[in-house]
């Protein structure tokens, strides 16, 4: 089975938002991992920061619509923050402040690294430097 591919705020909200810039390419990314047997993997915490940022530009109608998807899909998992997960992600956030990396993305990061992801779908340009592919990037 091939690696599975993150999925970032941004590439929830450019396949949700048909007038993001880049909707069409997340949607044919889907449909592409779809058809390879890729499944998706996401956090606790970037569902947080998708539902506020859908909220807060206006688009609250597809917030449910949004969990109910993920929380039930077999083709996307949702990694949750524990203890542990937080010990790490604050050592990483810490050492890492000079970048200006959320506390989200330094979570995201983590997981990445430890599940061995490469491609995000994502057009937040933070997941470059930190060594993964923002599929939405071009």
């Amino acid at each position: 089975m091939a690696s599975e591919i993150f999925i970032d705020t941004s590439g929830f909200y450019a396949l949700l938002v048909r007038g993001d810039d880049q909707h069409a390419r997340a949607t044919e990314i889907l449909r592409e991992a779809a058809g390879d047997r890729r499944r998706f993997v996401t956090t606790d915490y970037v569902l947080d920061e998708t539902a506020t940022l859908l909220l807060a530009r206006g688009y609250a109608g597809v917030i449910a619509n949004l969990f109910d998807r993920v929380l039930e899909s077999g083709a996307c998992r949702v990694t949750w923050m524990d203890a542990d997960y937080f010990r790490k992600t604050r050592q990483f956030f810490l050492k890492n402040l000079e970048r200006s990396w959320s506390f989200t993305d330094c979570f995201s990061f983590i997981v990445m690294k430890e599940l061995r992801l490469r491609d995000a779908l994502s057009k937040d340009s933070h997941f470059k430097p930190a060594g993964f592919t923002p599929l939405l990037i071009q």
